[in-house]
C-alpha cells in the first residue's frame, strides 16, 4: 500500500494566495513552508513521472521522496512498505527477516534485514542514512573545529587515540585531513569486496573495538598518497570528536547541530565500546534530513546564526579528490561530488539507496530513503532522482 502526500491542501491554499510580491526565504526551524513546484520556478510533470515509476516497481523499495526549492518543501512523496513481509526468507551475511532468525539474531542492530531495525527504526519515522552519516559527522568534527575544540585540520590523526599506541608507524604522519579525505592510507577493503565474510566493513561490523580494528589494519600506502573508501576510517571520526570535546559525538552533535537546526527525533547506533557508530549509524527522518542539506546549502549559516564556517562548508563539500571513480565522482570532507556535465551536486549516499542531493546553482535539495537490500534487480534510483531535479528546473541531461 502506497501513502501519498504531494503537499495537496497546503499547496492549493499557497495557490490561491500567491501574488507577484516574492516571499522571504523561510528557516524550517519548526517545520518546512510548502510550495507548489510552479510558485517556485519548478516543473511538476518530472515529479509525476518519477512517482509513477515508483509505483510501478522500476526502483525497488523506495520509502520517501522530498524536494526542497528555495527553502520551501515542494514535493514530499511517502510510499508504505511492508517490511515484514519483504524481508521473511531472507537469510545471510547481511541478516536474517522477519520471522527467519534464530539466536536471537533479529535484536541485532546490524542485522539489516530484519524490520525491527531497518530501516526505520522500531516503528518511528526515522529512517536509516547509512553512509550518509559520515557526511554528517563530518559536519559535527567541523562544529567542534569551529568552537576551538579542534586545533587544526592538520592535527595529526593520532593524537586523538593516545591509548592505542601499537600502530603502524607509517600512521603517525596522517592527519584529520587525511583521515576525512580517506586518504590515510589503511588498507580496507570494501568497495572490492561483495558484502560478505572478505568485506572489512563486515568485519568491522562484527569487532569488540572498531577503532582498534580500524588503527591495527595493515597500510598499503603512505597518508595522503591514495584515496580509498574506508567506513573504519570514517567511525574514527567518533572517536576524535570524543577526545577533542569530551562528549560522544551524539550528545555534541544534538546540542551544537540537530537542536539548532529543530531536530529532535533522531537514533544512532552504538558500537561495543559504546561509541557512536560513524559509519553509518545515525537515523533521521527525512525533513530532518533536508535541513542538514539546507544548513550547507545556507553555508553554515541557520537563521542569522554560524552553525559551521564557511570556509568548512567549502572546503567540505570541494573536489578535495578528483575523478574516484570510473564515473568521475570527486569527494571532499565525507562528501561527494557527483556533478553532471553542467551541475555542481553535493551529496551524500548510503547503503540502501539513502540520497541527500544538493544542487547549489538552483537552490535545491533532494532526498531520497529507499531500502534495496535484498537482491532484488531493479534499476538504480539516483540517476533518474538527480534527471529528475533538473528536469524540473527546465535543464536537461
Amino acid at each position: 500500500m502506497v501513502r501519498v502526500s504531494f503537499c495537496v491542501a497546503a499547496c492549493a491554499l499557497a495557490c490561491t494566495l500567491q501574488t507577484n510580491a516574492q516571499p522571504a526565504i523561510p528557516w524550517p526551524t519548526t517545520e518546512w513552508a510548502v510550495q507548489v513546484p510552479e510558485n517556485v520556478g519548478l516543473l511538476s510533470a518530472p515529479f509525476e513521472k518519477l512517482h509513477q515509476d515508483v509505483l510501478s516497481g522500476t526502483y525497488g523499495n523506495i520509502d520517501r521522496i522530498l524536494v526542497v526549492r528555495r527553502g520551501y518543501l515542494v514535493v514530499d512523496r511517502y510510499y508504505d512498505r511492508d517490511y515484514e513481509t519483504i524481508s521473511a526468507g531472507h537469510v545471510g551475511a547481511l541478516g536474517c527477516g522477519y520471522e527467519s532468525c534464530d539466536g536471537g539474531r533479529e535484536a541485532d542492530p546490524y542485522n539489516y534485514y530484519h524490520p525491527s531495525s531497518h530501516p526505520y527504526f522500531r516503528g518511528r519515522d526515522v529512517h536509516s542514512l547509512q553512509s550518509i552519516t559520515k557526511s554528517i559527522a563530518a559536519l559535527v568534527v567541523g562544529t567542534a573545529i569551529m568552537r576551538g575544540k579542534i586545533d587544526s585540520l592538520d592535527a595529526p590523526l593520532l593524537s586523538f587515540f593516545s591509548e592505542y599506541d601499537d600502530v603502524n608507524p607509517r600512521l603517525r604522519s596522517a592527519t584529520l585531513r587525511h583521515l576525512l579525505t580517506m586518504q590515510t592510507g589503511i588498507e580496507w577493503h570494501e568497495q572490492d569486496r561483495p558484502l560478505d565474510e572478505t568485506n572489512t566493513t563486515l568485519q568491522l561490523e562484527r569487532s569488540e573495538d572498531w577503532i582498534r580494528f580500524t588503527l591495527e589494519q595493515p597500510m598499503d600506502a603512505a597518508p595522503g598518497e591514495k584515496w580509498a573508501y574506508n567506513s573504519g576510517g570514517s567511525h574514527l571520526m567518533s572517536g576524535v570528536v570524543h577526545h577533542a570535546t569530551g562528549v560522544t559525538i551524539d550528545m555534541w552533535a544534538d546540542e551544537h547541530l540537530f537542536r539548532p537546526l529543530g531536530i529532535r527525533d533522531w537514533h544512532w547506533k552504538t558500537t561495543p565500546t559504546g561509541l557512536p557508530d560513524t559509519e553509518g549509524g545515525l537515523y533521521l527522518e527525512a525533513a530532518d534530513l533536508a535541513k542538514i542539506g539546507y544548513l550547507v546549502l545556507r553555508e553554515g549559516m541557520w537563521n542569522g546564526e554560524p552553525i559551521l564556517d564557511r570556509s568548512f562548508v567549502h572546503a567540505a563539500t570541494a573536489r578535495q579528490i578528483e575523478s574516484v571513480n570510473r564515473r568521475g565522482w570527486g569527494y571532499g570532507f565525507q562528501w561527494w561530488r557527483v556533478d553532471t556535465d553542467e551541475t555542481v551536486v553535493w551529496a551524500g549516499l548510503g547503503f540502501g539507496g539513502q540520497y541527500l542531493l544538493i544542487l547549489p546553482n538552483h537552490d535545491l535539495i533532494g532526498v531520497v530513503n529507499a531500502w534495496n537490500v535484498f537482491g532484488e534487480r531493479t534499476e538504480p534510483v539516483m540517476p533518474a532522482f538527480l534527471n529528475t531535479l533538473l528536469a524540473a528546473t527546465g535543464q536537461e541531461e
